[in-house]
């Protein structure tokens, strides 16, 4: 090695030791004669001291360094003078007295300071991501990451779990998003696909009898992204034989108490509250719910459809709801911050938010003349309405209404300051649809993957090919703060089933055969009971280390468009390239 020691380790013990430090020059002072230099690597801070009266040579050499150049110091560990000693670096006691310093390569000047807290674009530290790296806050996410990852394979080893990679070019088997297309060289016109998840090839390792396989996956999918979406992902996978939903509830619970106990010392208490889909969507209007603060959403379809207010009449009469909250203490808000409230449920489809302010133990409102009044003191009382709040309401078609509301709840919540960030609320949701109605398709789809078993309840339904919409599955999710943070399955493990499911959402025993035929014939051999699920990595490092966005977790992200600033790809390939792929690239027309 280069190098005796890293920029983080010396402390007072080494006082009066010889060494050896290489890293990045991360600032430089000139004090009189005497010439300061912190030295950085991935490991911390060493203060260097150059003084001419030790070596002339040397301190000339030290006038020339600049920001992130690469150098070799030797020299005496010594003490800080009094006065200059920093508490807040491991280091902060010593310095270390350079007797011979070595330039390893120069550096051009950056384009933004390699320091935390810093105000630069996402595009330049992603253009630069190498630099950005260099930054402690992102060095500690990375070393943050490994910990984590760490902690989950012993966590499973221990369990007797068995990680196994499953395949990265792979079948094209479509189960929601679309997928990455990667074509074959020596298989003219014909290609493999990037996959989704490992799921087909997990249910496989449970019929080979691998009983229990977990693996740190690579998942790519090719979909719109947003901050907390990626093209390429990573999960924690798991698949178990031979299990009920409780096995999985209580592994999933074990590794989450040593994950959170390893990398921020947080003691989770289990088992995890469980809530029903149906009972989510109607008190929280959505399938993933923050449990962090109440102001829970209320149904009043029954008390508005016979009011004389048209707009809720009409809507409720054709199968719409009407959705209502109370904004505690809201009632002071102007028309402006109302009008601002209107247009905030409208990006979510709403037409419209009525709003009713609560005075003198009656509701006031623009269109309070159109409701009787026993209507009027049955919102009130059914969202237990005081003097001083302010109550809104969408009516509009089920999916919108609670979309819409679930989203001024979070708004609330964090408007009126009633989320406690430093809590970790954790929630299995049950019992989701096993299918939902895809109106542009006009057809049923999976709500989740068409792998997923029917609850036992539900099977004369599945069978009889009615109200599929009642229709509930074996799946879960795991909820933490309002983030699914994992989903998974008790699956299909009889093929019979698994023809019907495919049957049910249109797959066509041909098609089945061709993009399925291998999992079912597998099944013909003696496919065990077993479920599994997978948790999001990256999701659940932004919960970890309070970020904002899953870019700050991965060394390498993308942008919103799926492009790499520092590699600019994808990128163009050559024709050679295309010609040996069978490929020719169709250039839009201009219209």
């Amino acid at each position: 090695m280069l190098r005796t020691h890293t920029c983080g380790q010396l402390n007072d013990k080494d006082i009066g030791k010889s060494v050896k430090l290489c890293g990045w020059v991360s600032s430089r002072r000139d004090h009189g004669s005497l010439i300061f230099i912190d030295l950085r690597d991935g490991y911390g801070l060493t203060q260097i001291v150059f003084d001419p009266k030790t070596d002339p040579a040397t301190h000339k050499t030290g006038e020339g360094l600049r920001g992130e150049f690469v150098v070799l110091v030797e020299g005496l560990v010594g003490r800080r003078p009094e006065g200059t000693i920093n508490e807040k670096l491991a280091t902060g006691k010593i310095e270390v007295r350079v007797e011979r310093v070595e330039i390893l390569n120069k550096a051009a000047t950056p384009p933004f300071e390699i320091a935390d807290n810093i105000s630069v674009t996402e595009e330049a530290r992603l253009k630069y991501r190498y630099l950005d790296l260099r930054r402690s806050s992102m060095q500690n996410n990375l070393r943050l990451r490994h910990k984590v990852c760490k902690l989950a394979r012993d966590y499973f080893d221990e369990r007797d779990f068995v990680e196994v990679e499953t395949p990265i070019l792979t079948k094209s088997t479509p189960e929601g998003a679309r997928d990455y297309l990667v074509p074959s060289r020596v298989n003219p016109g014909m290609f493999y696909a990037l996959p989704q998840s490992p799921q087909l090839f997990k249910q496989i390792l449970m019929v080979s009898s691998l009983d229990r396989y977990f693996q740190i996956a690579k998942c790519f999918r090719d979909e719109d992204l947003r901050a907390d979406r990626q093209p390429e992902f990573t999960q924690f996978d798991l698949e178990m034989s031979f299990v009920t939903e409780e096995d999985i509830y209580e592994v999933s619970e074990g590794l989450m108490k040593k994950l959170f106990k390893g990398a921020i010392g947080v003691d989770l208490k289990t088992p995890f509250p469980r809530i029903k889909y149906a009972e989510a969507m109607a008190r929280f209007g959505c399938d993933k719910p923050d449990t962090r603060f109440g102001l829970e959403l209320v149904e009043i379809t029954d008390i508005v459809k016979s009011c004389g207010f048209k707009v809720f009449a009409d809507i409720t009469s054709k199968g719409g709801k009407a959705i209502a909250i109370n904004a505690k203490g809201c009632a002071s808000y102007s028309r402006g911050q109302v009008d601002e409230l209107i247009e905030f449920v409208k990006t979510y489809g709403a037409k419209g938010l009525a709003n009713f302010k609560v005075e003198k133990g009656s509701l006031a409102s623009q269109i309070d003349k159109f409701f009787k009044p026993e209507e009027l003191n049955a919102i009130k009382d059914k969202l237990a309405g005081q003097d001083g709040d302010m109550i809104f309401i969408v009516a509009d078609k089920p999916k919108t209404a609670y979309d819409s509301m679930s989203q001024l709840r979070k708004l609330f919540g964090k408007r009126l300051d009633l989320i406690d960030e430093k809590k970790f609320n954790f929630l299995w949701v049950t019992d989701f649809p096993l299918f939902q109605y895809d109106a542009q398709e006009k057809r049923w789809v999976s709500e989740h993957h068409p792998f997923t078993s029917v609850h036992p309840e539900d099977t004369g339904l599945l069978e009889k090919g009615e109200t599929l919409d009642k229709v509930r599955s074996r799946s879960y999710d795991l909820v933490i703060n309002g983030t699914e943070i994992g989903s998974g399955s008790i699956r299909i493990h009889q093929r019979e089933l698994q023809e019907l499911i495919f049957k049910t959402i249109g797959i066509s025993d041909e098609d089945a055969k061709m993009r399925f035929g291998f999992l079912l014939d597998a099944f013909r051999y003696g496919a065990p009971p077993h479920g599994g699920v997978a948790f999001g990595l990256d999701r659940l490092m932004t919960l970890f280390l309070g970020c904002e966005s899953i870019r700050d977790v991965i060394a390498f992200p993308k942008t919103q468009k799926a492009f790499c600033p520092m590699t600019s790809a994808p990128s163009p390939v050559d024709e050679k390239q295309l010609n040996e792929l069978s490929l020719r690239i169709k250039t839009a027309q201009a219209k």
